[in-house]
């Protein structure tokens, strides 16, 4: 490992620890301006070391309704120091009114340029430079999937070095960049539109917030800075050894059935998969994972899932018609009997149809939150109805759902899509619990998910599946940093699907700041074409840690199993090195 220690770094994290009254964290509350948290307040400390690595946690007693805790993480190794804010009400009593909450930075440095990608879907991961000295910069995100249109990561060049900046929450966030007075100042803020009491036991939390102060003005030296802090720390095991995660590939079948197919689904069957497994077998072309992807469940009146997949979400019971039995987890134990494990496509955060729900599979329909939104192609309006998974109530029915699903089959890594933008209706249930109370919800459904992935892990960890999941949210929706603590996208965009020009440029700027990410091993003319073109050109420019290969191994009388060779075979001897220092050779 190169040595990234950074002295400075770590004399302003002692700053930090004893002078909490100037933390750069500032909030109102019963409309009094607090910034940081002063010594009078501190109530109790607790401190651990792991390494190199020191956290503190300290809470403070604001008032008899509102205790705040602040956890505070530096790592010596890189100099990065991170932080999250909680603010629990510990009374019989109703809080005051908390909002205005932020994160305020401020960076000596003449000549300061802000570097960084916009998100996925409009601007696929555009990149952009701004000279600040010369206008502010100003990014949001409203719809709740917080790396789509914008991306909360920032490269800040300030002086003779910079800062990487971070902010960790997926849910809607800001960020600000201005200079003035020689300086830069820099504002964060997750869900923007917060203005709350908390009611006896409620708990809130900010995102997690990231600084990473580097040494040398070069972005190549940034880069791969923040590259092997993000390996190093950041990036989830691979399984319950702890071991780093390493590279892989998967393949999704549904496109090698002969059946009809949905946007790349709905077409495995019990009948099906063996073929496919069999001629990869016997071909040399095995991967990793084999790619179980949507239309596998019944719909929610218990019948078979033809052709809409989108309509039809919410059971997470296996179609007992396309897999009777246990016929499902027959193969999985003969992908693992063969050295492949499987992966497995659910989406919690929506459902259809909850009064069917309720009458077959004891939901309850006002979990269903029925509201306009726009989906996931970002194209029109139509109804979603979102899974209310902030009522514990709800969250506890859709956990057990998809790990009796998960424990049935034996399904080692689970991936989640996320087809609607929930920030519409965070906003709509805020009115509709009708107490004046505001983001109140968006801080629910984010903790909850944050808690369903973790009980999903401990879930596949607890039968030596992965220690990870798949973090997809149609296409590069939810790669926020707290998230990429438990994922990884297994496809950085939909769009990811189509020309090898496109899938380059995605990797010259996504993998600066996310390493572990993969793409598509076809050039095709639309994201959900079932054939494409593929030559050694094509597969080079495909060579990313998570491999996805895109082929029809018994329906293609024309597949060339000389090139899925060749490309598997040379992926493999460049594992070792795709998780390695990154640099853009050409512009």
């Amino acid at each position: 490992m190169k040595n990234y220690q950074n002295p400075s770094a770590d004399a302003q994290y002692k700053q930090l620890l004893e002078n909490t009254e100037t933390f750069p964290v500032f909030y109102t509350y019963g409309e009094v301006a607090y910034h940081g948290f002063t010594p009078a307040s501190l109530i109790s400390e607790q401190k651990t070391q792991t390494g190199a690595r020191e956290t503190t946690v300290r809470h403070y007693q604001i008032d008899e309704a509102l205790i705040a805790t602040l956890t505070l993480t530096h790592s010596y190794d890189y100099g990065v120091t991170e932080w999250t804010v909680y603010f629990q009400n510990p009374s019989s009593e109703n809080s005051k009114i908390l909002t205005d909450v932020k994160t305020c930075l401020r960076f000596q440095g003449n000549d300061p340029v802000l570097k960084g990608i916009l998100g996925d879907h409009v601007n696929q991961y555009r990149p952009y430079t701004i000279s600040l000295s010369e206008m502010p910069a100003h990014f949001v995100s409203e719809s709740g999937r917080a790396t789509h249109i914008n991306f909360p990561y920032f490269n800040l060049e300030h002086g003779t070095g910079g800062s990487m900046l971070a902010i960790g929450w997926a849910g809607t966030w800001t960020a600000d960049f201005r200079f003035e007075n020689g300086e830069t100042v820099y504002t964060a803020r997750s869900v923007n539109n917060l203005c709350t009491y908390l009611k006896p036991g409620e708990e809130i939390r900010t995102a997690l917030f990231v600084c990473a102060d580097y040494t040398v003005r070069n972005e190549h030296y940034a880069t791969n800075y923040w590259r092997s802090w993000f390996i190093s720390e950041n990036l989830p095991k691979e399984d319950a050894s702890g071991k780093p995660l390493s590279p892989f590939s998967t393949c999704c079948l549904a496109s090698d059935t002969g059946l009809p197919n949905s946007d790349g689904s709905i077409s495995e069957r019990h009948t099906t998969w063996r073929p496919s497994l069999e001629k990869m077998i016997s071909e040399d072309v095995k991967v990793d994972f084999r790619w179980f992807d949507a239309g596998w469940y019944t719909d929610p009146e218990r019948k078979t899932v033809e052709s809409d997949w989108w309509n039809t979400i919410g059971t997470w019971v296996l179609d007992p018609e396309k897999w009777p039995g246990e016929s499902f987890r027959e193969s999985t134990d003969f992908a693992r009997e063969h050295g492949m494990r499987t992966l497995m496509w659910f989406e919690p955060e929506r459902v259809t149809n909850p009064a069917a729900l309720e009458k077959n599979f004891g939901y309850r329909e006002e979990w269903g939150i029925r509201c306009n939104a726009i989906d996931r192609y970002e194209t029109i309006n139509r109804e979603v109805v979102t899974n209310n998974i902030g009522d514990p109530e709800c969250f506890a029915w859709t956990l057990k759902q998809v790990t009796n699903t998960l424990r049935r089959g034996k399904v080692e890594m689970y991936r989640e899509d996320n087809n609607s933008n929930p920030g519409e209706l965070w906003r709509y249930l805020d009115t509709v619990e009708g107490e004046g109370r505001t983001g109140i919800t968006e801080c629910r459904f984010i903790d909850a998910h944050y808690r369903l992935w973790d009980e999903i892990i401990a879930c596949t960890l607890s039968y030596g599946g992965c220690g990870f999941v798949d973090s997809c949210a149609s296409g590069g929706g939810r790669n926020d940093l707290e998230s990429m603590r438990r994922g990884v996208p297994l496809l950085r965009s939909d769009s990811d699907r189509t020309t090898a020009s496109l899938r380059l440029s995605m990797t010259t700027a996504f993998n600066r700041w996310i390493p572990f990410c993969g793409a598509n091993t076809k050039e095709k003319e639309g994201e959900v074409a079932p054939t494409g073109r593929s030559d050694v050109y094509i597969w080079r420019a495909s060579y990313l840690p998570s491999l996805n290969v895109d082929s029809q191994f018994v329906q293609d009388p024309d597949q060339d199993f000389d090139i899925l060779r060749f490309g598997l075979s040379e992926w493999k001897k460049l594992r070792p090195y795709l998780l390695k220092d990154f640099y853009v050779l050409t512009p």
